[in-house]
């Protein structure tokens, strides 16, 4: 592997210059990332939100490219939250029709590079479409091994805590669970992401330094990481840069 990564950033400068602060056998396993600030990047060019939003989507297979050669396992991506219903309906609209556009012009390439998509949040409310696109590009992949793609789409942390209690609740009452059994491991297998290990970084773009509802439970001890830079400049660079921090920290989860 570490051959192609350096292959893959030797025609690629703005990389390649972070490829020597990090230390591919302790890349993180799990990266998050809240992509934030594409209506503000598009306001500073004179151009509707919209844009941005089309611009950040196509910066998802770069950033994605750049995880998956550098040994990332899972790599999610908050895309579209509970509470981002509350934006203008034109603005919904437009990023509901963007797994449309992405999945088509990006899953052959997805495929090729053993990429395997999923998503975490409720198809409730979405559009069909939506839904078609997703599930398909889901399907289509399904069989990949390599670095697991996953969309954080209709996804809320109080919600999906919500609706773990009340599954615990409804498994202690019909005698599937004990009370007493439960602990953190047990209550993480009542979350969405139970199938996937807990974020070991997190990335915010934007500026903005806040989690915004994101995997309130699973980012518990995962190191966070903010840049000012908006989603759609947010540069393969960067990210190395991001990993590279990462590294440099003392991950110690409550002890010395």
């Amino acid at each position: 592997m570490f051959k192609l990564v350096k292959e893959w950033l030797g025609g690629n400068k703005q990389a390649s210059a972070g490829l020597k602060d990090i230390e591919l056998d302790k890349v993180p396993a799990h990266v998050a990332i809240i992509m934030d600030g594409n209506g503000r990047w598009a306001k500073q060019r004179g151009l509707p939100r919209v844009a941005g939003h089309h611009s950040g989507m196509k910066n998802v297979k770069k950033i994605t490219m750049a995880a998956n050669e550098i040994g990332v396992k899972v790599l999610t991506m908050y895309a579209f939250s509970t509470e981002n219903w509350k934006r203008p309906k034109d603005e919904v609209d437009f990023l509901m029709k963007l797994p449309q556009e992405f999945f088509p012009l990006e899953i052959e390439e997805l495929i090729e590079n053993n990429v395997r998509i999923q998503m975490t949040g409720w198809k409730e409310g979405l559009p069909d479409f939506t839904l078609k696109a997703i599930e398909g590009a889901i399907e289509r992949t399904k069989n990949n091994t390599g670095l697991i793609l996953n969309f954080a789409l209709n996804y809320g942390g109080r919600k999906e805590m919500i609706a773990g209690v009340q599954d615990i609740i409804r498994d202690v009452q019909s005698g599937k669970l004990r009370a007493e059994d439960l602990d953190e491991s047990k209550f993480s297998s009542y979350m969405l992401t139970a199938d996937l290990p807990d974020p070991d970084l997190l990335i915010r773009t934007s500026g903005e330094l806040r989690l915004s509802n994101f995997l309130l439970w699973q980012l518990a001890y995962s190191e966070l990481w903010f840049t000012d830079a908006y989603w759609p400049e947010f540069t393969e660079s960067l990210f190395l840069q991001a990993i590279a921090e990462y590294q440099r920290r003392g991950r110690r989860f409550g002890g010395i």
